[in-house]
């Protein structure tokens, strides 16, 4: 899920930049894009996935 989130944000950042919308210091497309890089590294990190292991079962 964080994957097709972090997918969205850099398509986000690709449109402000290519479109060159103007936007305030806040939302420009680096922000949004780096935004976007955090939560993939959250996803390939394993957070979000929904599989604790909790030791081992016999």
């Amino acid at each position: 899920m964080l994957g097709m989130a972090a997918a969205v944000l850099f398509l986000i950042a690709f449109l402000i930049n290519a479109a060159e919308i103007s936007t305030n210091d806040v939302f420009t497309s680096t922000n949004v894009m780096l935004i976007g890089l955090i939560v993939l590294a959250l996803h390939l990190a394993g957070v979000g996935s929904g599989l604790a292991t909790r030791g081992r079962r016999r």
